[in-house]
């Protein structure tokens, strides 16, 4: 299970460790962090339905930079495989957004600080043959590192029960 998922944004780097996995008999596990949807993501994509896929992250301005922020300002916008290089710590979930559903060059990701909030927003919206998604997730930053959200260290837990669930809920 890798937890820190920006290393899928280089999809050569991807590609051999999903080769290596095959060829040993294993499994990597990416679980879902701070973000849910997922499962809706791969379903559209699955069904050659999914066109475009937009994650928009808002988080309070001194978790992304030591800059003296005042107002709303944003700091990235592009391609989630550039988010993840110019934010490691705050873009893993656009990379693990990007692997299920249209890719890491064609999610487009927007990186905003705000000095007025203090929770960690993920707003995604994905368009296609299936109909329209859009979803917000509004996260307490974790006590112990705010670049990050409280729910992640709980997704992991729900991945790894997963392993061995005779019963998995979603995907």
């Amino acid at each position: 299970m890798l937890i820190s998922v920006g290393a899928f944004a280089d999809s050569s780097y991807g590609k051999r460790l999903e080769q290596a996995a095959e060829e040993n008999g294993h499994r990597i596990y990416l679980p879902s962090g701070a973000i849910g949807g997922l499962d809706v993501l791969k379903a559209a994509k699955l069904a050659g339905g999914l066109e475009s896929v937009v994650l928009t992250t808002r988080k309070p301005a001194h978790s992304l930079t030591a800059d003296k922020i005042t107002v709303e300002q944003t700091l990235f916008e592009g391609p989630a495989r550039d988010a993840i290089e110019q934010f490691p710590k705050n873009a893993n979930v656009a990379i693990v957004l990007s692997l299920a559903g249209v890719g890491v060059e064609k999610t487009r990701v927007r990186i905003i600080a705000d000095p007025a909030i203090k929770q960690n927003i993920h707003h995604i919206t994905a368009k296609g043959s299936f109909g329209e998604f859009d979803m917000t997730i509004k996260n307490n930053p974790s006590p112990d590192n705010p670049k990050t959200s409280h729910i992640t260290g709980s997704s992991i837990l729900a991945a790894l029960a997963n392993l061995n669930s005779a019963v998995v809920i979603g995907t």
